[in-house]
């Protein structure tokens, strides 16, 4: 099983970046699907999870009406739209696929890395 992240980059205070996460090797519809961030110096920290297409997304506070979770179970894969980006949203992001049944995560990506700097 593999997860695939990109669209990381540099991205200017206020910007967007579309980050894709690439699932094979699992059944990926039966899976929950979440990003998560880890910044330098910080522990890994929840972003927000997909159950599937008929469930409403959760979200961590501190992106709630900036970042938009969504996924597309014909291609297997996740995505996360980030607008308004502010430096502090700079970080590691890891997609994460766990059972639905489970709280621990089977799988990882390698993280794309987003920079939010002037």
């Amino acid at each position: 099983a593999q997860l695939v992240e990109s669209g990381g980059g540099l991205v200017q205070p206020g910007g967007s970046l579309r980050l894709s996460c690439a699932a094979s090797g699992f059944i990926f519809s039966s899976y929950v699907m979440s990003w998560y961030r880890q910044a330098p110096g910080k522990e890994r920290e929840w972003v927000a999870s997909t159950i599937s297409p008929g469930y409403s997304p959760t979200y961590a506070n501190s992106v709630k009406g900036r970042f938009t979770i969504s996924r597309d179970n014909a291609k297997n894969a996740v995505y996360l739209q980030m607008n308004s980006l502010k430096p502090e949203d700079t970080a590691v992001y890891y997609c994460g696929a766990r059972e639905r049944s489970s709280t621990r995560y089977d799988y990882w990506g390698q993280g794309t890395q987003v920079t939010v700097s002037s």
